[in-house]
């Protein structure tokens, strides 16, 4: 079954809260590649990383249950 293209938080990739995971399954990148972007996003101090990370945890839904 292929999945929805919406945008949720991964289950299956899932660290933290999902959110790295999926916007790499919604933009069709390796997750990996996503991570690391956060944390270059978390260097600076972490405020640039962090914050958008908080917001987008909160404003995503989790991927539903298949």
């Amino acid at each position: 079954m292929e999945k929805s293209r919406g945008l949720y938080r991964s289950r299956e990739h899932r660290l933290v809260a999902g959110v790295a995971g999926g916007l790499a399954e919604r933009f069709g990148v390796p997750v990996w590649l996503m991570r690391v972007l956060w944390l270059l996003l978390l260097l600076p101090g972490g405020l640039p990383g962090l914050v958008p990370y908080i917001i987008l945890w909160i404003l995503i839904p989790e991927e539903p249950e298949s």
